[in-house]
C-alpha cells in the first residue's frame, strides 16, 4: 500500500512510518503540514493518507481542511482522519466529500478516528485497510455522540432499535459477519436488517458499498 501521513507531532509521525514500512506498505511522504499534505497527495495520488486533524499554524482544523482540499483536487483520494477528541462536525465535514462510486469502483474510502485507536495496532492496521478500499470507518466514541445529538425529525425513524445499533456498527466501518459476530447473531439476520434499513431510507439496488455509504450518510445527517 502507498502511503502519504501528515502529523506536525515528529513522534507520532514517525512512529508510524516505522509501523506501516515494518508491515511492507509504502511511505511516499511524511510531512508537518496542511499545504505539504495537499501536494503530497496531489504529486504520489497514494492509496491512502494518513492525516492529522490540527496542525500548524494554528492547531484547529488546518489537517482537515487540507484533506478535503486534496480530495477535491484529486477525486476519491482516501484519507484517514486521526484527532485527539471528538468532534463530530469534523467528521461530517470529512464525509460530505464522499460521492457515489462509479460502476466497478470506488466513492473513495473515508475514516475518522481518535489517536488512541492507533495503540491497538491490528484494528488500527484494518481500519487502515478498509478506507483504502473505498469503505467508510467512524470511531465508536463519534458514532455514540452522533446519537446523543439525534433531532427530532430524524429520517431513521422508522427504523428499529435492532436496524438502528446495525447501522451504528455499519457507521464504524463493520462488514456483516463482523456485526453478526459483534451482535450475537447469524449472518443472515443482518443481511436481512441491512436489507430492511435500505429499503426504509429508500435506497434503491444499487452497488453494495455505494448504498452503505449513503446509508452511513443518512445516519450521520440525520
Amino acid at each position: 500500500m502507498r502511503v502519504v501521513i501528515a502529523d506536525d507531532a515528529v513522534l507520532l509521525r514517525e512512529g508510524l512510518v516505522r509501523l506501516l514500512t515494518e508491515r511492507g506498505h509504502d511511505v511516499l511522504a511524511a510531512v508537518g503540514d496542511g499545504p505539504a499534505l495537499v501536494a503530497a497527495i496531489v504529486e504520489h495520488q497514494p492509496d491512502i493518507s494518513i492525516v492529522d486533524v490540527r496542525m500548524p499554524p494554528s492547531h484547529t482544523d488546518e489537517g482537515l481542511r487540507a484533506a478535503v482540499e486534496a480530495r477535491r483536487l484529486v477525486p476519491g483520494s482516501p484519507v484517514l482522519v486521526l484527532s485527539q477528541y471528538v468532534e463530530v462536525s469534523y467528521a461530517d465535514d470529512l464525509l460530505a466529500t464522499v460521492r457515489p462510486a462509479r460502476p466497478g469502483g470506488s466513492g473513495g474510502g473515508v475514516g475518522y478516528l481518535l489517536k488512541d485507536r492507533v495503540a491497538a495496532i491490528a484494528e488500527f492496521l484494518d481500519a487502515l485497510d478498509r478506507v483504502a478500499a473505498g469503505g467508510t470507518v467512524l470511531d465508536p466514541e463519534v458514532v455514540q455522540q452522533l446519537l446523543v445529538r439525534r433531532r427530532r425529525d430524524d429520517p431513521l425513524r422508522e427504523l428499529t432499535p435492532r436496524e438502528r445499533e446495525v447501522l451504528g456498527l455499519m457507521a464504524e466501518g463493520r462488514s456483516n459477519t463482523a456485526i453478526a459476530r459483534a451482535l450475537v447473531v447469524s449472518d443472515g439476520a443482518v443481511e436481512k436488517h441491512v436489507r430492511n434499513i435500505f429499503t426504509k431510507l429508500q435506497l434503491p439496488p444499487d452497488e453494495e458499498q455505494h448504498r452503505r455509504v449513503l446509508a452511513v450518510l443518512a445516519y450521520l445527517r440525520g
